[in-house]
């Protein structure tokens, strides 16, 4: 059975998981890209307040496998607050505390190291507040942080493949449970990659064009 039967036969079932998985990374970016631009703005504004606690934090979580901190989440801390709560729940909020911490630290580095002189250069030239902030800023900041939170979001895309070991009925799952029906392994997983590059691939071009096309050292002068 080759891929293409693969697709032919089993398409509807490996979009559906592919639905779920998208799904459930839509809910990571929007809670990550919030709260975590949030938080990065916080950090930099108040280091001592919130931008070591969040450093330390996002330390703490780089050191701690997607997939453990995944199964900490759904079975010891479940167990001992003794509740069960659906998998696609504990999956979204996994993630999406990997995901704000992951983005808060991106937002905070680029805020941190923003030069001084171009708000000095702004405020010689007799440029107001807000002008400075929307026309000046915001357009550099934008142009340094957009690469990495796309690179960062494809990461957490593919780590909504680690809900499926907790029962979410995401890609991965599909592919699992096809799998166990005709055992063709090399067919189906391939077929899964083939799927997963059509999402990715275009997304990591677009961050790298980002990169090559806008992003600068901005403590040139």
């Amino acid at each position: 059975m080759s891929v293409f039967e693969i697709f032919s036969q089993y398409g509807d079932a490996l979009l559906s998981g592919l639905f779920e998985s998208l799904k459930l990374a839509a809910i990571v970016w929007s809670v990550g890209l919030a709260v975590g631009t949030l938080c990065g703005i916080l950090g930099a504004k108040f280091p001592k307040l919130f931008g070591y606690p969040l450093a330390g934090t996002a330390f703490v979580l780089s050191g701690v496998p997607v997939l453990v901190f995944l199964f900490w989440l759904h079975y010891p801390m479940q167990a001992m607050l003794n509740v069960v709560i659906d998998p696609f729940i504990t999956a979204s909020v996994t993630l999406a505390i990997v995901n704000v911490f992951a983005v808060s630290e991106i937002v905070r580095g680029v805020l941190r190291d923003f030069p001084d002189q171009y708000i000095v250069a702004a405020q010689v030239c007799g440029i107001t507040k807000v002008k400075t902030i929307t026309h000046i800023q915001l357009p550099l900041i934008l142009r340094q942080i957009l690469p990495g939170l796309l690179t960062t979001q494809v990461a957490m895309l593919q780590a909504t493949l680690f809900a499926s070991l907790i029962s979410v009925d995401e890609i991965f799952r599909t592919a699992q449970r096809i799998n166990a029906s005709i055992y063709k392994p090399v067919e189906i997983y391939t077929s899964l990659g083939v799927l997963f590059l059509a999402v990715c691939l275009p997304l990591n071009g677009v961050a790298l064009w980002l990169r090559s096309k806008y992003t600068r050292d901005l403590s040139e002068r």
